[in-house]
């Protein structure tokens, strides 16, 4: 059941809005190649289409500046490009407005503590946008409401890698915990009160909000190997975004003399954890939603406790 909290004060103790906007795929190609003749040179010559990099970065462009007026209200206002999200310090007094695809608001939403997100969809066309409630021509309402407290606000659980020297990585979708490239990861699990150890592709842990995401394409595989070999179709886990339970489930594990696969999902209730104990002597890493490049090292010597956080994702809704 979706449940929503409301903390009016709160709300309008506001001094400053942060948009967090992204690059465009256009951008990046022109970033990469220095012009966009050569990046329009690189696209057709590798048969793509450049028209539609040209457009998608035109809609972006247009919703960016219909953000920037509706932000515009007297307030303090920060932008910043998603690549700063991870080292940004997000203030107590910051009403955050993520302008960007779904992923950009699981990777703001998780470093930016309590403060609620607004997150606007800048191209209804080309994107779904499960996590985008505003279109940019609504963002100056939702701001207002924010402003005065009318808006609702909804919970969305997170997950916490905690390693023994204290590091943590938080978590809006998922965790990978294995090695940094296609190699089989070495490690010894505990969960509840089995442990043993284990050779696979790595160990994913997933929120509610990531249920539907990559741990789902587990289930996909598994439910197609099940019919395969004349067994029963796997059904799909789905935890509501607000369920303070995780799921965890091993990747392709591997039985051999030094390996077991007898602990292979499984889900963590409230307060639980699943505890990993590295067997790497390099090239071990725990990622959070998909993003490799803010990581933590997790080598021989390194254990990791993976739960529930304390801390929950506030995203408005309206």
């Amino acid at each position: 059941m979706r449940q929503f909290a409301h903390d009016v004060k709160r709300l309008a103790a506001f001094e400053k809005i942060v948009l967090v906007t992204r690059k465009t795929r256009l951008a990046e190609l022109i970033e990469r190649f220095n012009t966009l003749a050569q990046a329009k040179f690189y696209i057709e010559h590798a048969g793509g289409n450049f028209q539609e990099y040209q457009l998608e970065d035109d809609a972006y462009r247009q919703s960016t500046d219909i953000v920037r007026r509706s932000i515009e209200i007297g307030l303090k206002v920060q932008e910043i490009d998603r690549g700063l999200v991870p080292t940004f310090t997000f203030l107590p007094a910051d009403l955050v407005v993520t302008l960007g695809q779904d992923g950009l608001v699981a990777n703001t939403a998780k470093y930016v503590g309590k403060q609620p997100v607004i997150a606007v969809n800048p191209d209804p066309e080309r994107f779904d946008g499960i996590l985008l409630p505003f279109l940019p021509g609504q963002t100056g309402r939702a701001i207002e409401d924010a402003l005065s407290g009318k808006c609702r606000i909804r919970s969305v659980t997170l997950a916490e890698a905690r390693l023994n020297d204290g590091q943590r990585l938080l978590a809006f979708n998922d965790l990978f915990l294995g090695a940094q490239t296609h190699v089989s990861a070495r490690y010894r699990i505990r969960w509840a009160t089995a442990e043993e150890p284990q050779s696979s592709s790595g160990v994913l842990v997933s929120t509610g909000a990531g249920s539907t995401g990559w741990v789902s394409s587990v289930f996909n595989m598994t439910s197609g190997i099940a019919a395969l070999t004349g067994g029963h179709a796997v059904k799909p886990i789905r935890l509501d975004w607000d369920d303070p339970r995780l799921l965890f489930v091993v990747r392709e594990p591997f039985i051999s003399r030094h390996s077991r696969a007898n602990i292979v999902a499984g889900i963590l209730e409230q307060q639980q954890a699943v505890e990993l104990e590295s067997l790497m002597p390099s090239g071990g890493v725990i990622f959070s939603d998909g993003i490799e490049a803010d990581y933590l090292q997790f080598n021989s010597g390194s254990s990791v406790m993976v739960s529930a956080a304390a801390e929950t994702a506030q995203l408005v809704v309206g």
